[in-house]
């Protein structure tokens, strides 16, 4: 009896051993899980904490190297300022017009920026590689032969003028009714000769602070020169260079000061430098005639409303790409008399339009015919306005 009673007590010892496992092991398991979540917890402190840190420290700030001195530099602080700096080990090859970070406290360059260089003018300038070709203009070949030889052909080929002895014009004038296709004729020539197209409208040169317009022309050429050969093409050019005459207000006062340094620009570079200045304007009977003296823009380009034959081959560009049915292109010539290339173009989007709102993918006679009354309506609805309003 008494093995009985021992092998009971070990059996009953054994149970309690296993449920004390079993408490001790969820416990441990517990205590891993909320070790584990600490240790999460202490990461994302101490990455909170730099954090904190990094947004407590003074920013920096970004200013232009003016001069190089040894191990010291010029810089010109946002303000104008100009301060002689110590230089970081770390900041080698420093150029005079470099853009570098330096502390606010001392203005030590810590290091530079490695971006290329930005003109303030650039918000306010179109600037691009145009795809224009000459063969997406038409009716236009006298003026386009006249391009070549100002514009394009001093570009491609500076040493014919030298062997010559004569010297292009700087720039030219296009001048005519709106839409004949200026601006297209400016974009060709620039993609002709590969250059870089800066497109800017005049009235954005005049700036309501005094020398703003002024600095902003001096940024555009400066600019051209940066990212030659270039060709700088001024829209509405009646806005800022129209006959001056002295009303005593501060703006006027301001605007002729903006186009006395357009002036002066123009008159800084060469005659057969890779920059060339391309004026437009509907208005050339307003304008100065100090711009347009031997020099400047001394050849002045006119840009008629097309005739049947123009108006021909303008209808042929845009609609090459078309799908066309049945189309009367004569009778559609004869329609679109006084049209100009804008509007030709405008009749065949809106013909396109037609076609996609009867659910067709060709276009017809009639789709041309009520496209083109459509865009004669806006055109009187527009003059209508204008005599209102003046």
């Amino acid at each position: 009896m008494q093995v009985i009673k021992i092998d009971a007590t070990n059996s009953h010892d054994n149970a309690s051993d296993d449920e004390l496992r079993k408490v001790i092991y969820s416990h441990t398991t517990d205590i891993s899980h909320l070790e584990e979540e600490n240790h999460i917890l202490k990461q994302t402190l101490t990455q909170m904490r730099a954090e904190f840190d990094r947004m407590r420290r003074p920013p920096l700030m970004v200013c232009e190297v003016r001069e190089i001195y040894d191990k010291n530099a010029m810089i010109r602080v946002p303000n104008g300022n100009q301060f002689i700096v110590e230089v970081s080990a770390d900041c080698n090859d420093l150029k005079p017009g470099d853009d570098v970070i330096v502390e606010q406290k001392n203005l030590n360059i810590i290091r530079r920026i490695n971006s290329s260089k930005r003109f303030n003018v650039e918000r306010f300038v179109i600037m691009e590689k145009p795809t224009v070709g000459w063969g997406d203009i038409g009716g236009l070949d006298e003026q386009i032969n006249e391009i070549h030889e100002v514009i394009e052909l001093p570009l491609k080929s500076p040493e014919l003028f030298e062997r010559v002895g004569i010297t292009p014009p700087k720039g030219i004038l296009l001048y005519g009714a709106p839409g004949t296709g200026k601006t297209l004729l400016a974009k060709a020539v620039a993609a002709s000769t590969n250059s870089t197209f800066i497109e800017i409208v005049a009235s954005e040169l005049v700036q309501k602070f005094i020398g703003e317009g002024a600095k902003l022309v001096n940024e555009i050429f400066d600019l051209a020169k940066e990212k030659t050969p270039s060709i700088i093409f001024i829209d509405e050019l009646d806005a800022l260079a129209a006959n001056r005459i002295d009303l005593g207000t501060s703006g006027e006062r301001e605007v002729q000061r903006t186009f006395m340094q357009l002036l002066a620009e123009i008159d800084g570079f060469k005659h057969l430098g890779n920059v060339k200045v391309i004026g437009c304007t509907n208005r050339k009977d307003i304008l100065d005639p100090a711009i347009l003296r031997p020099g400047r823009l001394d050849r002045l380009i006119y840009v008629p409303i097309p005739d049947a034959r123009a108006r021909r081959e303008i209808f042929r560009i845009h609609t090459s790409r078309m799908t066309l049915s049945r189309v009367n292109v004569e009778a559609m010539i004869r329609r679109m008399e006084e049209f100009s290339g804008a509007e030709i173009h405008a009749a065949c989007t809106e013909a396109g339009y037609f076609a996609i709102r009867a659910g067709r993918v060709k276009v017809t006679s009639s789709d041309f015919v009520k496209a083109i009354e459509k865009v004669k309506r806006m055109d009187e609805e527009e003059s209508g306005y204008t005599d209102m309003f003046g």
